[in-house]
Formats: structure tokens, C-alpha cells, sequence
């Protein structure tokens, strides 16, 4: 199968967040499985090429852009087994960083990033590339399945008429949200810009809904959340796009990288260990060798608790901060890794120099310290109210940290709650999305870390999981093949060969209502000629007009 996987970030080139890491790590599971998968990315003033080989420049595409046209250079290369196709523009990517710089994001980011898909459209026909999936990641990449479906489905001979597409909900915190002016600046028409079916959202256009609204197929990282999703207010506003299209919503889960996230073998830690070390000789001496380095206090029995990611709301910090000095006073170390408003490290910083050796607080994102931080940490907070990936889970139980969740953020598919489970439990939900629910999730973390044979038995059993990136890849073979069997080629007159297709398994289409004009012309007024008397039951006569391009959505979602 071959897949066009389109992203922002891809690990190493650009890393901002964890997208990155994914969109390296799903290729790359794809290729291991036969799969012929290209990652389409933009190339800006921080890429980072130094590791790629082969890179070469293939050529240039110009693509609609306003009322002009703009030059996207097209580059290939290869990392880590798996093609890169590098879009660059001068003046959009190439003199610019990703999404902003220190006074923002770019105000310009919806002509960028709409210039950036139609970029990636065009180049399949310069590059040979005839993908039958375009896996669209995010709100940057949110305009692609109608883009390709508004210019490009009747254009049988380009391989992007034969594309299906696949978007990827990464970040629902994120939604790409511009003023409605920008519609006809992207070649889209106002008629677009309706909440029910449309590009609205919160009285602006989301590029994010672009692509809930358009795409083939959905997918969300968890078959629960995919549920939950759907349930008034937990879908981020998009509650009722996911529930009309249900049927082709999915949830995958994601794996973790096995080679760059190995307790065994991690170059970062102190000592490796595995479950062959059953009494953990090796964590204990990572655990000594993190609070060496942060000057912690040095008690082998002190419970470390870890968070990692950004400081603010939809990382759940909101919580923490509430109770950090309770948690602190319950003699918790704890750790924090992760970026936020300069007034939060101010204040955490107070709070540090309160309890020195049992607060530290790391600026920023890196990763030879994650990794250490991992190795060494007993407990990882999890405390947001929607995870958007499982992956700093999966990583933490790979390392023997048990993760404190809450429990309806779609993280309660992966970490069996220990409260309800005992057993054969893998972590801890707290059940109510306040301050004293994280307090109690934690408390229960310390009455159980006090019988040591216990911790010891639940973080073997947190070790035992399986997240592998392979059996992630096949599941995600397996929806690529429900977009197959929705997506025809196009036939040479325009119109799609779908017509095989039930109704009900037709995603929407937007050509034929997004191209009509805006104001029909009004017939003169004539007296209607009384149509003479027919049995009711007598059918209709067929119409001689030649058929309109037959439409690959249900008819119940032209409603729209």
C-alpha cells in the first residue's frame, strides 16, 4: 500500500512536540510491514538535514496561492529507512521556523499551511507517486482533503484523484482557528464557512474541522476516546461533526519506539535493568543517580513523582499547581520537565527554593534528561483532561513508572486502574477533574508504594506491556483499507466510479454544493401548465440530463 504520510514535524528534522516522534515512528512501523509510506513535510529555517542521506532536489511546483501563484521546491531524501519529501518556499518556510517565533504565531499561518497542501498534492506528479492514502495530520494539514478533492478529484490522469484521505487528530487543543475573510484568500467559497457540515467553529474557520469534516476516514488514538468524543463537551466543539460521522471514526493506539525508549540498553541511564532483574537492582540505581544530578535528597524509599509536558491547562498542570505544596508536604519529591508562561517557572521557582531536595524544576523539553527522568522516577502525573497520545504512558510503564491518570481522558484504555484491579492493575485513575481528585489519585500511589513487594510486583507488571510500533501499523493498515474501499479512481469524464458503493458507506463530498454559484439566475415567470392527473403510485420519468458527478458522501450528509 502506498501512503503520502503528511505532517509538520517529523523527529529528527523538526521536533516541537510529541507529533514528531510520531510521525517518525508510524513510516517507519508502515515500511517494516510492506508498506510503501513517503513522509511529506515542509523544510524551514530549522530543519535539520545533517542526518538525512541522499537528499537531492527533484524540482519545483506551483500551486494556486490567493490570486497568484507560488514555488514550492520539492526535495527527497532519506532517514532511517524511510523517504523524505522536503517542501520548501522562501519566503513561507525556508526564512521562518514552524508555526511562529517569540511573539506569536505567524499571523500568515493559514496561507502557509494552505499553500503547504497544495504543495504536497501537486508534487505526487512530479515525484512518479501515486499514493492511495494521504495520512493528514493536525490542524496544519486540515485543508488537504477537500483541496484534493476539490481540485483534483475530476483530474483523472493526476495521481491525487486517486488518493483517499486519512486525518489524523493529534491535538484537538489546537485548532487552526482564522477569520472567515481567509476563505476566498484559499480558494475556498463563503458558502463553506457553516457550522453543520462547514469549516465553522467558534465564529471562525478551523482548519482543524476542515479535515474532521472532509476526510475519508477519522482517527483518534484510542477506541474509547473515539467514543467519548462524540459525548457533549468532550470533543473539543466538534461533538457533533464526530457523531454524524461515527461509522468512520476510529481509534488506534499508538506504540512507543522500542529502540530509542529501552531501560536495557538506554545510553542516558545510570545502569540498565529489564525483567530479567526482578528485584529492579538497575531502576534503583537510576533512581540514585536522578537525585544526584537534581539534588534531590537521596532516601531510597522517597516516592519521586514526575510530570513532563507543557505548564498549562491542557496539560492539567492546573491541578498540580493547586496542590503541589500538599504534595510536597506529604514528603513526594517530584520533578517537572516542560515549557510554560514565564510567571510559572517564576512561582514554581519560589516554591523550589521552599523545599530544597524536593523540588526540581527543568525548563524546556530534553531529552536526555526525559530519559533519565524516566529511569529514575517511581510515579508519572498525567493529569490532563484529554491525553492526545499514549505514548508518555507507554514509556513510562516500558520503565517501570506508574502512571497516575484521570480517568475519563482516553488514557483508561492502557492503564488498567490498580483501585478497581489490584491485580493486574498498571496504574492509578482519579475519577473527578479537580485538584483534590489528582490528590487523592496520588495519595493512593503513596499507601501502595509503602508495601514494597507490592510496588515492586505492579512495576514488573507495568514493564510486561506491549506498545509495540509493528502491531500499531497494522491497525493502521487495516482503517488505510476502509479508505480504499470508499475511494475509486476517478473516471475520465469527472465523475468518481463509487456508484458501486451503498449509500450509507459513502463519506461526504463538497464539490458539487461548494462549487455552485453563489446566486442562480431567475427563470422568467411563466404561468406553470397544470400537469395533467397520474396515479400516485406510478413512478417518476427519469430525467434526460446528462447524471452529475456521482457523489462518494450519503445523501444524509449533503443535509448539510
Amino acid at each position: 500500500m502506498k501512503v503520502a504520510f503528511v505532517t509538520p514535524e517529523f523527529d529528527p528534522l523538526v521536533a516541537k512536540s510529541q507529533l514528531a516522534e510520531f510521525s517518525r515512528a508510524l513510516p517507519q512501523a508502515l515500511v517494516s510491514v510492506g508498506a510503501d509510506a513517503r513522509v511529506f513535510t515542509p523544510r524551514t529555517q530549522a530543519t535539520k538535514v545533517d542526518g538525512l542521506t541522499d537528499l537531492a532536489l527533484v524540482g519545483h511546483v506551483q500551486v494556486k496561492d490567493g490570486d497568484t501563484q507560488s514555488r514550492f521546491s520539492v526535495e527527497t531524501a532519506t532517514s532511517n529507512g524511510v523517504r523524505i519529501v522536503l517542501l520548501g518556499h522562501p519566503t513561507y518556510f525556508a526564512s521562518r521556523n514552524l508555526y511562529g517565533n517569540d511573539e506569536g504565531p505567524y499571523p500568515d499561518n493559514w496561507r502557509r499551511f494552505a499553500a503547504f497542501s497544495r504543495a504536497v498534492l501537486e508534487s505526487f506528479a512530479l515525484l512518479g507517486f501515486e499514493p492511495e492514502i494521504v495520512h493528514c495530520t493536525d490542524w496544519t494539514t486540515g485543508l488537504l482533503p477537500i483541496l484534493r478533492e476539490l481540485e483534483y478529484e475530476a483530474r483523472a490522469e493526476h495521481p491525487a484523484s486517486k488518493a483517499g484521505t486519512f486525518f489524523q487528530i493529534h491535538n484537538f487543543a489546537m485548532q487552526g482557528l482564522f477569520e472567515r475573510q481567509i476563505l476566498t484568500h484559499v480558494g475556498l467559497p463563503l458558502r463553506l464557512f457553516q457550522f453543520h457540515g462547514g469549516l465553522e467553529l467558534h465564529g471562525k474557520v478551523s482548519f482543524l474541522k476542515a479535515g474532521c469534516e472532509f476526510a475519508t476516514i477519522l482517527g483518534t488514538h484510542s477506541a474509547a476516546h473515539a467514543q467519548r468524543i462524540q459525548q457533549q463537551d468532550r470533543g473539543y466543539g466538534l461533538e457533533d461533526t464526530f457523531r454524524r460521522r461515527a461509522k468512520e471514526l476510529v481509534g488506534i493506539p499508538s506504540g512507543i519506539d522500542y529502540q530509542a525508549w529501552n531501560p536495557e540498553d538506554d545510553p542516558h541511564l545510570a545502569e540498565g535493568y529489564s525483567l530479567k532483574d526482578k528485584q529492579l537492582a538497575g531502576k534503583k540505581k537510576c533512581k540514585l543517580a536522578l537525585q544526584t544530578q537534581l539534588n534531590l535528597d537521596k532516601g531510597p524509599r522517597t516516592e519521586i513523582a514526575a510530570m513532563i509536558g507543557r505548564f498549562d491547562a491542557d496539560s492539567g498542570f492546573e491541578l498540580l499547581s493547586e496542590i503541589l505544596t500538599a504534595v510536597l508536604e506529604r514528603n513526594v519529591e517530584v520533578v517537572l520537565m516542560g515549557g510554560g508562561h514565564p510567571d510559572i517557572h517564576a512561582r514554581l521557582r519560589t516554591i523550589e527554593t521552599t523545599f530544597v531536595g524536593r523540588l526540581r524544576v527543568i525548563e524546556g523539553y530534553n531529552v536526555p534528561m526525559a530519559h533519565l527522568v524516566m529511569g529514575g522516577a517511581d510515579v508519572l502525573l498525567l493529569p490532563s483532561h484529554y491525553q492526545p497520545g499514549n505514548a508518555l504512558a507507554a514509556i513510562a510503564m516500558r520503565y517501570g513508572v506508574v502512571p497516575v491518570i484521570f480517568g475519563a481522558s482516553g488514557l483508561e484504555d492502557y492503564v488498567a486502574d490498580l483501585g478497581t484491579n489490584p491485580r493486574g492493575g498498571t496504574g492509578f485513575h482519579f475519577q473527578t477533574f479537580t485538584s483534590a481528585g489528582l490528590l487523592e489519585g496520588i495519595d493512593k500511589t503513596r499507601a501502595h508504594y509503602k508495601d514494597a513487594e507490592e510496588w515492586r510486583n505492579t512495576v514488573l507488571r507495568c514493564m510486561k506491556q506491549d506498545f509495540s510500533w509493528q502491531a500499531t501499523a497494522e491497525e493502521y493498515l487495516k482503517a488505510y483499507r476502509r479508505v480504499t474501499r470508499r475511494t475509486k479512481p476517478a473516471e475520465p469524464n469527472g465523475a468518481s466510479s463509487r456508484a458501486h458503493e451503498k449509500p450509507h458507506d459513502k463519506p461526504a463530498k463538497v464539490a458539487e454544493r461548494a462549487l455552485r454559484p453563489e446566486k442562480m439566475p431567475r427563470a422568467p415567470s411563466k404561468p406553470a401548465p397544470k400537469a395533467p392527473s397520474k396515479p400516485a403510485t406510478k413512478p417518476a420519468a427519469k430525467s434526460q440530463a446528462k447524471p452529475a458527478a456521482k457523489s462518494n458522501r450519503s445523501p444524509k450528509s449533503n443535509a448539510r
